[in-house]
């Protein structure tokens, strides 16, 4: 079960379409695996504070014996398309990375002793991330903390992340 992806836990359009039962959204939340169930989420970007972020959860889901859910929250590049008289239309363009940090993640050797799954997302960071720690029931949130510029400007993910998730969230420095 190491080193291979599987698809979403939660198919969304049909919790959107389906009535808004309780009895549906728990339905659905049983189809994820139990594996990764209560298991432990981990921001992953390739950069080196995520590596340092899942590293520190590799050992926090080997210990408590549950897996790892590694989530890439794609860049997702708005192309506009103008067909001819009609207005424009927003084409999600998917970020290739995904599939190069799958690769490197399949080839680590210290992610041979746990079960783990990449789950890409778009949009944003703190939101995506915390979704699917919702769909998980995880355990905990990890991630690398920001360091620069930018993070001072716009407030680090890290930051906005432990103010508004609803499970504990591990910064890593």
């Amino acid at each position: 079960m190491a080193g291979h992806e599987i698809p979403e836990p939660v198919d969304r359009k049909r919790l959107a379409d389906s009535p808004a039962v309780p009895e549906a959204a728990a339905d659905a939340r049983q189809e994820c695996d139990p594996a990764f169930k209560h298991g432990v989420v981990v921001g992953f970007d390739g950069s080196l504070s995520s590596e340092r972020a899942l590293a520190y959860a590799v050992g926090m889901a080997h210990r408590s014996g549950s897996g790892l859910i590694i989530v890439h929250v794609a860049n997702r590049l708005p192309t506009t398309v103008w067909a001819g008289c009609e207005p424009p239309v927003f084409v999600d363009v998917p970020d290739q990375r995904t599939e190069v940090l799958g690769l490197e993640l399949a080839c680590a050797d210290h992610l041979s002793e746990i079960p783990w799954i990449l789950v890409e997302r778009g949009g944003d960071i703190c939101h995506e991330l915390e979704e699917v720690g919702q769909e998980y029931e995880a355990d905990a949130i990890v991630v690398g903390s920001t360091h620069g510029l930018v993070g001072r400007i716009f407030g680090s993910v890290a930051g906005r992340l432990a103010r508004r998730a609803e499970r504990p969230v591990v910064v890593i420095p």
